[in-house]
Order: structure tokens, then sequence, then C-alpha cells
């Protein structure tokens, strides 16, 4: 009884909803942790004495209850109050009493910084929302819709579910509000106005007795059904054992939660025990939950702090120091201020242990989390699927963006609503089971791109890609193609028009030619471009006039390769001469027909017409290497030739755009089209730019030219330009660079889901390139050369280079051979003149008179007589002995000079 008399009494109040099952479990948890805790601290001087009070779930009861409690019985801290709601009234009292006040179950973010004298001694709400994202993430879903009850603890939570889902790319389609007192109806309206809605991942955040209706209602509304996901907040999760309503755990199978980790210990398992048997006492004929939720841990382990605070601080004030001021206020939320608080506090924020829920620690007065559990209703329990842990900052950001926080980066199998194990898609196609209508222009530029004649069989190439891009979504879609016409069937408007339909409802997505602009932008999403883009012009070919040239004909090879050939042209002529002079009679007479011999005989070697016997083997080594290379060069020539006659080029005049503007040049584009718009942009009248329909009338206007009530110039998207140049190749050609422009794709609803989808089949599609065989099926004529550009055929002298070399060093080495041949031969003779003491000029005089001489061992009468048997020539044509040697030195004739005549004119008498 001393010992007793000695201790130091704190006192605490409670402020929970007494009829509440977070009561029952939190009251059972404080008063438990009240008797273990001093059982096994018997030594302290302080104890903890509680004041309970009932709150009746009023928010106006629980502030009458803080104020019966600062004021009469003046405690050192509260405990509580339970709901967001309560804690923004009586926290607001304990701050200006400075009394502490504990709630281990408010944890909405956004009571924190209203006052330092509150305590979360909960894990606040905002600290689950990155697990609930990467729930999200793991399964590559982009729209949310959010329902929440519209209260401090449904509100509180959103702005940062909102960033966090903002993080994973995911966008919140719809918030669902649900007031508190809801009825019924309310319930199935708001159920079935998101039935109506593509998007089927619901994240339900409100508390347990609004949860139990709306999952209630939901399976009512058949959205408890396979495809559909529903993700639960920690807050449901942590009652979910306290469920009476076996209907309740029905409805919520396949649903999946967070919960923070608790980590198993003998302690916990120890108290459990204990804790059902004072749950059991306390609340007579109620059934004790299988295990203490995740509240009555709190509680336990807050009181456990409190009562460590305490002991630390000693000693109490008894009473509150009086407000000066309350004693003439009628302000009935007038109160003294505590003495013992403001010691109480900093020792609670200092207090850290090994609790029943895992570590203790308040930094900023708030309990720190760890990790959370992933959860999946299965049956009546709830199955660990996973286990979550904040991402920790990283050097690499790509890392990052690619994890989820995931033990292993992996969840186990989920068993989703409807007893399915596939998983969602997360939206669907069409709410209603109705086939998706897709838009078609009833007429498109050309039909090779969409061909509406036939209504039931629409072709064409984008007609195609959309179906191999439809065929690669992971997951069905029926659809059926919808032409936009009136009921005339003429085509309803433009590709603006046509779009629009989307915004309106009437087509839920839009194919064809579709160009994205930013006008239509506002009004539609498009998938990533299917087709490149680029606007170009398109001009009538004039062929060009300088064949009226008088030195045309020189075009087809450069200065430079004509010299050369001129060149080699004289040398081969020369050369031949010299092989052939001393054993050829067709080389020999006066010297004037020499050099014509120089000349005729490569000459004529270009049209194979010379008569003249070769007789050297070396000159005919000459001769053939020399016509091998004339071919050559003949064929080059003439094809050359005839490539100048057909080459073709724009007119010089009016090929800038600024000069068709300037001369009122008329200007055509595609009716329709967003090109009419760029057109504008660029300078052009209104009345000189001419619509078109059909490529046919394209290719009229541009025939005629401007001048005669045609166009110009025609400016159309690239792939229009492509297939209208592979229909009229030689008539038209590009000009200039492209304007720059966005390019096809296909037109979805504003936050269609199928839009990321689409993109990445397009993706996966242009990869394998599935898109590109499709293309060349339907555009295998296309010709997309680039802009058609004059350019010179002249041939270059490099391209003969390694030809010249070899026919002048073929023809140089039979030169060579030759000349030694003949040194050697008439070496005697050589060698008298070159010892004689004659000047230098007759030496060479005499050489030459020398070499100008016959070779007599190739005038043999046998040969000649043979050969002019074969080819008779008349009588007067062949020279007489004297005519041989006219001109030569009588002085200088050799033996072999006169048996040389001898055989000639043996040979003409034989011939006549």
């Amino acid at each position: 009884m001393v010992a007793e008399e000695q201790n130091t009494t704190f006192q605490v109040g409670v402020i929970l909803d007494a009829n509440s099952t977070n009561a029952r479990v939190g009251m059972t948890s404080l008063s438990l942790a009240l008797s273990d805790f001093y059982s096994v601290h018997r030594k302290y001087s302080t104890r903890i004495v509680l004041h309970p009070r009932d709150s009746r779930r009023q928010v106006t009861t629980a502030a009458a209850d803080a104020l019966n409690l600062l004021k009469d019985v003046q405690v050192d801290a509260i405990i509580g109050p339970q709901t967001s709601a309560q804690a923004n009234f009586v926290i607001g009292l304990g701050g200006a009493a400075k009394v502490p006040v504990i709630s281990f179950t408010a944890t909405s973010p956004s009571l924190r910084p209203q006052t330092p004298y509150f305590v979360q001694a909960a894990i606040n709400d905002a600290a689950q929302v990155d697990a609930i994202a990467a729930i999200v993430k793991y399964f590559h879903w982009y729209r949310i819709i959010f329902v929440y009850e519209d209260s401090d603890y449904g509100n509180g939570i959103i702005p940062y579910l909102s960033n966090a889902f903002q993080e994973v790319n995911a966008r919140v389609s719809y918030r669902s509000v649900i007031p508190v007192s809801a009825n019924d109806d309310l319930i199935i309206e708001e159920l079935h106005k998101m039935k109506k809605m593509q998007t089927r991942v619901f994240v339900v955040h409100t508390t347990t007795p609004l949860a139990s209706r709306i999952f209630l209602k939901a399976k009512e509304a058949e959205m408890m059904s396979e495809g559909y996901v529903w993700i639960v907040t920690s807050g449901l999760m942590n009652l979910f054992y306290s469920l009476e309503d076996p209907r309740i755990v029905e409805s919520m199978q396949g649903v999946v939660g967070v919960k923070p980790f608790v980590p198993r210990s003998g302690k916990l398992k120890s108290t459990t025990t204990r804790w059902q048997n004072k749950f059991a006492e306390i609340n007579p004929g109620i059934t004790p939950p299988p295990e203490i939720n995740l509240f009555g841990l709190w509680a336990y382990d807050t009181l456990s702090a409190l009562a460590i605070a305490a002991e630390k601080v000693r000693f109490r004030e008894p009473t509150y120091l009086q407000n000066t001021t309350a004693l003439n206020s009628t302000n009935i939320f007038t109160t003294g201020t505590s003495q013992t608080g403001p010691k109480l506090l900093p020792e609670i924020f200092g207090t850290k242990f090994e609790g029943l829920a895992g570590n203790f620690e308040l930094v900023n007065g708030q309990l720190q989390p760890s990790s959370f559990q992933i959860l999946n209703v299965h049956k009546k329990k709830l199955r660990q699927v996973g286990k979550w842990t904040p991402l920790l900052p990283s050097s690499s950001s790509q890392r990052n963006a690619n994890m989820t926080g995931f033990l292993g980066e992996e969840l186990d199998q989920i068993t989703w609503p409807g007893k399915s194990r596939n998983i969602p898609k997360g939206w669907e196609v069409s709410v209603s089971g109705e086939k998706l209508k897709v838009g078609v222009p009833a007429v498109a530029g050309f039909p090779e791109f969409v061909n509406t004649t036939n209504a039931t069989n629409i072709t064409g190439l984008y007609i195609d890609l959309f179906k191999s891009v439809m065929a690669a979504l992971p997951y069905a879609v029926e659809y059926e193609f919808a032409r936009f016409v009136k009921p005339d069937g003429s085509s309803a408007g433009s590709y603006d028009d046509l779009s629009q339909q989307v915004l309106y409802g009437e087509y839920a997505i839009v194919i064809g030619d579709i160009t994205i602009t930013a006008n239509r932008s506002e009004y539609v999403d498009f998938s990533i471009p299917i087709e490149h883009g680029g606007v170009t012009r398109t001009q009538k070919i004039q062929y060009d006039d300088k064949i009226n040239s008088e030195l045309f004909f020189l075009k087809p090879l450069e200065k430079e390769l004509w010299l050369t050939a001129i060149a080699l042209f004289i040398f081969t002529g020369l050369a031949l001469w010299i092989l052939e002079h001393r054993v050829n009679k067709a080389f020999r007479g006066p010297a004037s027909e020499h050099v014509g011999l120089i000349f005729y005989i490569p000459f004529m070697s270009l049209v194979f017409a010379n008569r003249e016997r070769i007789v050297s083997n070396l000159a005919r080594i000459v001769i053939v290497v020399w016509i091998f290379i004339v071919l050559i060069l003949n064929s080059t020539f003439t094809a050359s030739l005839s490539a100048e006659f057909t080459t073709a080029k724009l007119e010089k005049d009016h090929t800038d755009v600024s000069e068709l503007i300037r001369n009122n040049d008329y200007v055509g584009c595609r009716n329709g089209s967003f090109v009419y718009e760029l057109l504008k942009d660029l300078g052009f009248n209104e009345s000189y730019i001419r619509v078109y329909k059909q490529p046919e009338e394209l290719d009229e206007a541009l025939s005629k030219g401007s001048e005669k009530g045609g166009i110009k110039a025609m400016f159309s998207p690239t792939p229009y330009t492509n297939l209208f140049l592979s229909k009229y190749p030689k008539k038209y050609m590009k000009i200039g660079s492209p304007y720059l422009s966005e390019g096809f794709a296909f037109a979805f609803p504003k936050g269609s889901p199928l839009v990321a989808d689409v993109s990445r089949a397009i993706i996966k599609l242009t990869d394998n390139h599935t898109i590109s065989a499709i293309k060349a099926n339907w555009t295998s004529q296309f010709n997309d050369n680039g802009p058609f550009e004059p350019s010179s055929t002249s041939i270059s002298l490099r391209s003969f280079t390694v030809l010249f070399a070899i026919t002048g060093g073929v023809t140089g080495v039979c030169l060579v051979v030759f000349l030694v041949s003949y040194l050697y031969k008439n070496r005697d003779f050589v060698q008298r003149i070159s010892s004689s003491e004659m000047i230098t000029w007759s030496k060479l005089r005499a050489m030459s008179r020398h070499f100008d001489q016959r070779d007599p061992n190739s005038f043999r009468s046998g040969e000649y007589a043979s050969s002019r048997h074969q080819n008779p020539v008349p009588a007067e044509e062949i020279p007489s002995e004297n005519e041989d040697n006219a001109g030569l030195n009588s002085d200088h004739k050799t033996e072999e000079d006169a048996h040389g005549s001898s055989s000639v004119q043996v040979e003409s008498s034989r011939v006549v």
C-alpha cells in the first residue's frame, strides 16, 4: 500500500465509438497493454489511468468528450479520437490545452500539419499509395476509377493517389464520390454509371461500413465478375476478419488490397491468445476475431509508448494553469493549459521500441511505415500474393522506372473476381457488348488506300494495316466498318468532319488516310503514325531543248575524254603505220598517203570497215586491242547520246513557291484535305487554290497548266504523291523538299485505352516487318525515289582510264618489241652509221631512209602470188621498181633492196 501511494498517476482520456469494431478492438488492446506493461515494469514509479468516453460516431460528441476530459478530469494525454473528422476538432482542443492527442485509427494525411500536439500513432494513408500504384504498374493498367467516401478520411488520400498514378503513367478517368450517408439507391446508380464506362479498374477508399454496402451492390450489378479489378486500401484490409456478415466476404471474392506488413513473432503469438480472452471478457456475446487487427496492434503499442514516456517525465503537475481570458469568456471551448503535456510530448516523440506491430518510431509525429503486404481475398481468408518495399533512391532513374518494389519483382497468381485467373486488361472495348463501329472515308485519296465501292467488302492498304494491328493486340476486339456517307451514298463531309464523328460518339475509331493535325488532336487521340508524313509539291515535266545546240553531239563525253581518245587514236594509227610500213604493201607510198593511213585505219575500225590487210603479228595485236576499246567506247557513246535525248528537267520558270504566288499561278490539292489550309498558310490566295476529288482530275489539271484552266503545281501528302507518280511516272515529278507534317494514323476518342495498345502493336509490327510486307503487297508499283533531279550524263575520263591504259600499254610494248627486233636485225648497218663521221642530222636521215625501205623477208613472191590470187588487184595499181625506190639515195642501196625489187617485179608480171 505504501508503494502504491508513492506512484505518480498520469490521467489519460480515451475517445472511441464504443459500439464500433475499432473501439472494441482498441479498448481490448489498451486494457491488455496496460496490465501487461506494469506487470513487467512493477518498479516503475508512474502509473496510467484510463478515462474512456463514447463519441457515438458523432463529431460533436467527440468534441464534448474532449472538453470534459480537459476541463473536468484535466487529463495529461488523450488517446483517440477514432475518425479523422472527429480528430479535426479534438486535436485543435488538445493543441490549445497543450495536451498530446494520440490517435491509432485516424490515418488521414491532412491531420498532421494542424498542431504539434497531434501524434499519429498509425501509418499515414499516404504511405500506401505507392504500393497501390505498383500493382497498377505491374499489370500495365493505364486507366483508373477512384471510389471514395465524401469525408475527411476519404478526401485526404486522393491527392496522393493521383500523384502516385501519374508517376506510373496511369490516368484517373473518373472519380466516384459517395456520401457516408448514401442510401442503396444512390450506390446502385453510381455503380451503373461506372459500369457504362470502359475502365474496369476501381480503387476503393472508404470506411468499412460503406465499403461493405458498395461490394454487396456491386455483386448485384454483376460488377464482381470476370474482367473487373477492385483494389482496396489498408483501412478495409485491416478490418477484413472483423466483417460479421458472410455475404460481404462472399461479395469481395477476388478483391486485391494492401496492408502494412506485420512481422510474425513469438510475442505476437502469445499476446494474441491473451488478447482474445480479454476481448471475450470485455465484450461478452461477441466472438473474438481470429487475429488482432492492425488498429489493435497500434493501440497496444500506443499505450506502451505513453507509459514509457510517462516514466521518463515522472512528475505530474496536478492541475492546469488557468487561462485568464477564460474567466470572463462565454466560449465553451476555452480551457486551461496543461503543465505536464509540454513535458510529456517530447518524451513520446523520442520513444523507440519493438512493438507488436513492428518497430515503433515517430518521425514528425507520425508512425513510420516499412513495407506492405499485397493481399487477395480468396474464400474466407486473405492470401498474401506479394510484398512491397519502397524503392530506394537510385543513381539510375531508368532502373527505378522499370521496377515495382515487389519482392522478387513478381506477384503470386491472383484469383480475380469471377474466380478468374486470367489477368484483366483493365478496360472494355465496348461496354455494351456490341462491335466497335470503325468509320472510314467514303472517298479516299486513292482506291488503293481505302476502297469503299463495295460497302460490304471495304478493302485497301489502310484497311489491311488496321486489321493486322487489331489482330496483334493481346485481346480480341470485334469491330465493323462503316462508310462516312449521307443517306444517298455520297460523302458526308471532309476528313475533319469524319474525325469529329469520334467526338460525337458516332464512331469508336476512324481509320484511313487521315493525317495527324493540331486541330484534329483537340477532339481525338491519335495512335502513333502508321505512315510517314510530309507534303510534297508535284509539277509537270518539260523536256530540255538542249538537243538543238550545234555541239549537242559532244555532250555524251567529257572534254578530257574526247582529247584522250583523239590522242590515243593518233597514237594507234602511228603505231600501226610503223609496224606495217616495212612489211605491208598497203602501207607503202608517198608521204602524203602515210599521213592518211595513220588517221584512216583507226577511224575505219570504228565501223569495222578497213579493207587493208594486216600482215605483222604485232600490228594484229594492236588492232585487236584497239577494236575492243572502240567497241566499248562506241557503245558507251551511243547509250549516253540516247540518254541525253530523253533527259528531262523542270522548266526554269516558276519553280519556287514564292514565284508561284507572285505570278498568280493556280495550284491544286485534294478536296477535304488539310493541305488546303497549309496552302493558305504558305500565302496562296483562296481563289488560286483548286480542289479535286479524283487522281484523274489532278492529272488533267496538271496537264493543262495554269494558263489553260488547270494548275501549275499539285500539293499533296507524300503517300499520295508516291502513288500518283507511280501512275504517271513520265509526266510529273516531285519538286523541292517536303513540308513537314505528321503522318497517317488511327483516331480514337479522347482518353481511349486502345490508343496505347494499338500504338504498341504498330511498333511491334514495324519491328517484325509485317507492316512493310503489307505495304509492299499494295504499293509494289510505288516509285519513291525522291524528287527528280536532272543531272549530266556525260562520261568522264575516269571511266576509261583502265581501258586506255591497257591499249596504250599494249601498243607501246608492240612498238618496243618491233624496234628492238629491227635494230637487232640491222645491227651492222646501225653500227656503221653510228661509227661514221657524219653529223647527227645526217645519221638520222640515213636511218630514216633505211627504215623506209621494204623488208626483203616480207615480200616473197610465193606469199604475194597466193594473196593476189585471193584478192586480185589491177596491174596499174602495182608500183614499178622505180616507183618503189623513188626518192631513195642510190648510194645507199643494199643487196636486200635489189632482191626486194626483183621479187616485186616477178609478182607484178604474174598478176598481169
